[in-house]
């Protein structure tokens, strides 16, 4: 890619990463089928505002983490001049000061989307759960707190994708915040954002560790980063395989089974890849990653629609 003949436009394109919004994405649509199941079928108002707001809410996230990782993106490009696609802010695609400000404006938006949505649906915790869902970025990697710099990150991701974003769709939909079929399921979706969140920090590995930045796999290492994300890869399918028994109300096996299968399917196709993905093997890590993401986000997706074809009988009556 030469940076040099990329119009305005491109620039701001590239750096709203369109490749990385299933992972905030695919966990909102969960919440949304769960909140539809559970309201007795889905309101367009609501599945309106999970769209606006996860735009705003996208590029809040996606610019203020480049504009927070700037030095430790710099100090990356240093060390591998050649190695993985360009950095936002040290590559000179955009300055540091235009994705600060554009960041922090979508965050504003994010916020106004959920007061207008809030009292249009008459949902008035939908500001509040809002606003945690852009704290627990905010802690997560800018100052004072910068978790994912102290150590914590990736517990901090993993509450906030797995438990804050469907939650705050599920009650758009119904409101209800904690619907009792979302909590049957969130066990697995934790498990699940855990292990995307530990195989995130994999190619920044050795320029995490010379940054200071605390993560998994700068603490203990590519192969214990590697083994922590496959286990609970794993975990998460099991969980959503035992939750129909596991909870009073919870899905029927026919609407978790075939998602918790095609997690398993990925996840065997990520371990067959793991032995490729050592340290600053980019492109390996890259393909790696790549069946991690396609079983989390496959399996989330589907679960998704058969909770939506399952709820249209009985048991869906029953569920709202």
């Amino acid at each position: 890619m030469h940076v040099e003949s990329m119009g305005l436009a491109e620039r701001w394109w590239y750096a709203l990463k369109p490749a990385s919004w299933p992972k905030v994405f695919v966990p909102a649509v969960l919440g949304q089928a769960v909140g539809a199941v559970h309201a007795g079928g889905p309101s367009a108002r609501a599945l309106a505002f999970g769209v606006l707001w996860m735009v705003a809410d996208v590029a809040f996230i996606v610019l203020l983490n480049d504009w927070g990782d700037r030095t430790v993106d710099a100090l990356k490009r240093q060390m591998f001049p050649r190695a993985g696609s360009p950095k936002t802010i040290p590559d000179g695609i955009l300055p540091a000061r235009a994705l600060l400000v554009a960041g922090l404006g979508a965050g504003v938006v994010a916020l106004l989307i959920a007061a207008v949505a809030g009292a249009v649906l008459e949902r008035p915790l939908l500001l509040p759960i809002a606003a945690l869902a852009l704290f627990v970025f905010i802690a997560y990697t800018l100052p004072p707190l910068r978790l994912n710099y102290r150590g914590g990150g990736e517990l901090l991701e993993m509450v906030g994708v797995g438990g804050v974003l469907p939650a705050l769709h599920a009650y758009a939909q119904c409101g209800q915040w904690a619907p009792a079929w979302l909590v049957a399921l969130a066990p697995g979706m934790l498990a699940m954002a855990l292990s995307s969140a530990l195989a995130s920090g994999l190619s920044d590995e050795e320029s995490d560790r010379a940054g200071g930045k605390r993560t998994w796999a700068s603490l203990r290492g590519n192969a214990a980063a590697r083994r922590g994300s496959e286990a609970l890869l794993v975990l998460g399918s099991l969980l959503w395989f035992g939750a129909p028994w596991m909870a009073r109300e919870a899905p029927p096996p026919a609407a978790v089974i075939p998602a918790a299968s095609l997690v398993l399917f990925f996840g065997v196709r990520a371990w067959r890849r793991s032995p490729d993905a050592v340290t600053n093997a980019f492109g390996a890590q890259s393909a790696y990653k790549l069946e991690l993401h396609r079983a989390i986000w496959w399996g989330t997706l589907t679960l998704s629609g058969m909770l939506l074809l399952v709820g249209r009988g009985p048991l869906g009556a029953q569920a709202s």
